[in-house]
């Protein structure tokens, strides 16, 4: 896989994440849950920053960067506080491998800072209630 590709998937991702973090959004009341309902703005908020920085590095590896879908598929209900919670951790989850795959693919500024989003992503985990993990984005070393 080239540097391009792997900005491209990892763009893709952005791009899914962003939705959910947007439908989650929804889904929680400022008034009855504003710690979660500040944690998944601030999630948002970040991952909108990067598919923007992403779109960015993507032009400048010489592609055309991929657009989002129109809408994503969401695992199970997510009616209640727990349910919302956990499907924003498990998003996380899932942009640490991503970005740690961009990692593997990619040198220097573009190698650092997808390090440095992963390790946001990791941390942000903690934030949203996910337990510590040995290796986050890597189960197959668990």
């Amino acid at each position: 896989m080239s540097v391009l590709d792997a900005l491209q998937v990892t763009l893709g991702d952005e791009h899914a994440a962003l939705y959910t973090y947007g439908v989650l959004g929804a889904r929680t009341s400022q008034a009855a849950t504003p710690a979660l309902y500040d944690a998944l703005s601030a999630g948002y908020r970040r991952h909108r920053a990067r598919r923007d920085r992403l779109r960015v590095l993507v032009e400048e590896a010489g592609g055309v960067p991929v657009a989002a879908a129109a809408a994503y598929e969401l695992d199970g209900p997510l009616l209640r506080s727990p349910q919302v919670q956990a499907a924003a951790v498990a998003t996380e989850g899932s942009s640490v491998e991503v970005l740690l795959a961009l990692v593997a693919q990619s040198v220097g500024p573009v190698r650092d800072w997808a390090l440095t989003e992963a390790t946001w992503s990791a941390t942000w985990q903690l934030e949203l209630g996910g337990g510590p993990q040995t290796w986050p984005g890597a189960p197959e070393l668990a």
